[in-house]
């Protein structure tokens, strides 16, 4: 392949054919899900270290490299689809994706990216502005007005937790970027916050033992009337709290703690509100679905994936926060070859993210919502939202199977429990899902219970689909039991 105009068309053309007759079959659900290979098999066929040592890809071998890549890949499209919380991406997404690759535009520095960063700067704006945080008199009013929100795009909600924490670190105490962070610093979150919170409170050198859990009800939604006995004790314990942690929502069962409650409790004794919302955020942008998010406005900080329920392609993930100074505070780093005085004509977001070098996020969302607009967006939630909860019903009055409660979001748990209950079974039959290859969807335990799981990001995915699955767990469970 020559590494010129004439080699991307030749290419392109070839990956582009292969990529749409993939979408086609995918999304009639003409082939499996997902057809699992040993990974030295799957180097093997894919002529990995051919490719890698000799080169000299060229039309013929990119269509047989493409049919196996393809082959062995996760068939997000399929209506049979149910897995984990990553979008079905829109096409259009893929256009951003392969504009990049090939202009590769690193715009975390205004200059090396210009068209880039102006759309993430205008998309923040336009999340700023369906949580409450935006000031400005158009999404293009770019001034750094007082009382505005802000916010950077980061590759993933990981990422974006770790940056709001460091953020709420700054606020609480100046110095630690300087004299490293106190001791007597906390966390509040519910016992299933996302394993991230955690992970960045150990990076920031708290230790895991910072994390103080909050007591959750059954279904693991935090309980507010908690807060005020669990903060009088760590005071009493000479500690101080640095941020209180809320889902919107849990990734284990889709439901949303009482952000108001909990933003209520936050403001009257001063203390960061830090919401994890890269699901269930997208929520904001639907007229009918936006009330499980009330009191959102009361946040400091909110993280929300527009690689999950906005369709964009992985990744790009927001955080937001309701005071642009507070993002501001969050790094305080220098570097001559980067960080000096010049004449901006634009902006630049290095100085607020972990990452120096950064893609061009902003475009996968832009080009999803450049097609489908607001409505198309609101759309799409409404109708995964709503299907699942018809699948709730169906899967609730069936009599081999029980669900664990009423869904809030696309995210449903259930048993099979005609023969057995047991965790072990509900794993096998999962794993034997997972083998047969007709369909995807994952597990989750709580309360020691262990339970099957959907997650419906598929517009696709109908009733028709998830009785076909309920026969398949039927027949799959019959054949585990002697």
């Amino acid at each position: 392949m020559k590494n010129n105009s004439h080699g991307l068309k030749n290419i392109s053309t070839i990956v582009l054919n292969k990529l749409c007759a993939y979408l086609e079959i995918s999304q009639q659900g003409k082939e499996k899900t997902l057809i699992q290979k040993p990974a030295e098999e799957i180097a093997e066929l894919l002529q990995l270290e051919k490719w890698v040592k000799e080169g000299g890809l060229d039309p013929v071998s990119t269509n047989l490299f493409m049919d196996a890549y393809l082959a062995n890949s996760q068939h997000l499209h399929h209506p049979h689809y149910m897995g984990h919380q990553v979008a079905v991406p829109h096409v259009a997404s893929g256009i951003a994706d392969f504009i990049h690759g090939v202009i590769n535009n690193p715009m975390a520095i205004y200059e090396m990216g210009p068209s880039a960063a102006v759309i993430e700067r205008f998309l923040i704006n336009w999340m700023l502005e369906k949580v409450g945080w935006f000031k400005g008199t158009h999404l293009s009013d770019f001034r750094n007005l007082k009382n505005n929100g802000g916010g950077v795009l980061t590759h993933g909600g990981s990422l974006a937790n770790l940056t709001a924490l460091s953020a709420a670190r700054a606020a609480i105490a100046p110095e630690a970027w300087i004299n490293g962070t106190p001791d007597d610093l906390v966390v509040l979150a519910p016992e299933e916050a996302h394993y991230s919170i955690a992970r960045s409170i150990s990076i920031m050198g708290m230790g895991q033992n910072a994390v103080i859990s909050v007591p959750v009800n059954t279904l693991k939604v935090m309980k507010p009337e908690a807060l005020l006995p669990l903060y009088r004790k760590i005071k009493a314990d000479g500690k101080k709290i640095m941020a209180v942690v809320a889902n919107a929502c849990t990734t284990a069962t889709g439901l949303y703690d009482p952000l108001d409650e909990i933003g209520h409790f936050c403001e009257e004794n001063n203390l960061w509100f830090h919401v994890d919302g890269a699901h269930g955020a997208s929520a904001l942008v639907s007229n009918t679905k936006k009330h499980l998010l009330k009191g959102i406005e009361r946040a400091d900080s909110l993280i929300w994936d527009a690689h999950k329920m906005l369709r964009a392609s992985s990744l790009c993930a927001a955080v937001l926060f309701k005071d642009r100074k507070n993002m501001e505070r969050a790094f305080q780093q220098k570097g001559s070859y980067i960080f000096h005085e010049k004449e901006e004509i634009g902006f630049d977001t290095l100085p607020y993210t972990v990452e120096c070098t950064k893609a061009a996020l902003g475009t996968k969302l832009f080009w999803v919502l450049a097609a489908e607009g607001e409505k198309g967006i609101a759309n799409y939630i409404d109708n995964t939202y709503n299907h699942t909860h018809k699948f709730y019903q169906l899967i609730q009055q069936h009599p081999d199977f029980t669900c664990l409660c009423e869904p809030e979001t696309n995210i449903l748990c259930f048993q099979h429990t005609k023969f057995r209950t047991d965790n072990d079974f509900q794993l096998a039959i999962r794993n034997e899902l997972i083998h047969k290859g007709n369909f995807y969807i994952t597990s989750t335990e709580l309360n020691g219970v262990r339970y099957l799981r959907l997650t419906i990001m598929n517009n696709l995915t109908k009733e028709s689909h998830i009785k076909a699955l309920l026969d398949e767990i039927i027949e799959v469970a019959k054949s585990l039991t002697p």
